[in-house]
C-alpha cells in the first residue's frame, strides 16, 4: 500500500515538473487572450473565483475606470471559460475583484517588498509580466521570476 500511496505522489509531482512547475494551468482560449490579452495580461482563470469572474464580466463597462464592453457572444464565449477553469477557494476571492487583493495573492507576494511596487518598471501589483517574464507562456515558476534591474527572484537579498 505504502508503494501504491508513493508511486501516485511520483507521478503527480512528475506531471507538476512537467509543466513548469506552474499551477495556473488551462486551455487556451482564443478569443479570452486576444480580447483580455490587449490591455493587460490575460490573467489565468484560476486566480478569481467563478463568483468574481461573473461580477468583472458584467461590469466591462467600467472596468477599472476603462470601458471593455465585449458584444454578448464574446461575453458568454469568455465569461463560460472563466467560469469553468475558475478557483474555487475563498482564498481566491475579493471584493474588490482586484486579483491583488485576494488572500492568495496577499499570502504569495508577502516577501515582495513595498518600494518594488511602485518601481517605474512595475508601477502596481497588477503588472504580473513587470516581475514574471514568463507569465505570457503560461509559466509561472518562480525561476521565471526576475526583478528589475534583471535579478532572480531566488538570487535576491
Amino acid at each position: 500500500m505504502k508503494t501504491l500511496i508513493a508511486l501516485i505522489l511520483a507521478a503527480f509531482a512528475a506531471s507538476a515538473v512537467a509543466d513548469g512547475g506552474s499551477r495556473l494551468t488551462a486551455p487556451n482560449n482564443p478569443k479570452w487572450k486576444a480580447e483580455c490579452g490587449s490591455c493587460h495580461l490575460a490573467y489565468p482563470p484560476q486566480l478569481l473565483t467563478a463568483d468574481n469572474w461573473r461580477s468583472l464580466m458584467g461590469g466591462l463597462d467600467r472596468h477599472f475606470g476603462a470601458n471593455a464592453t465585449l458584444t454578448p457572444q464574446e461575453n458568454t464565449e469568455i465569461l463560460a471559460y472563466l467560469e469553468r477553469y475558475s478557483a474555487s477557494s475563498p482564498a481566491h476571492s475579493a471584493t474588490t475583484l482586484r486579483i491583488s487583493d485576494t488572500p492568495w495573492f496577499r499570502r504569495e507576494h508577502r516577501e515582495v517588498a513595498a518600494k518594488l511596487w511602485t518601481q517605474a518598471a512595475v508601477k502596481s501589483r497588477s503588472n504580473c509580466a513587470a516581475c514574471h517574464t514568463a507569465a505570457e507562456r503560461g509559466n509561472w515558476s518562480e525561476s521565471s521570476i526576475r526583478l528589475p534591474g534583471g535579478q532572480r527572484w531566488k538570487d535576491r537579498d
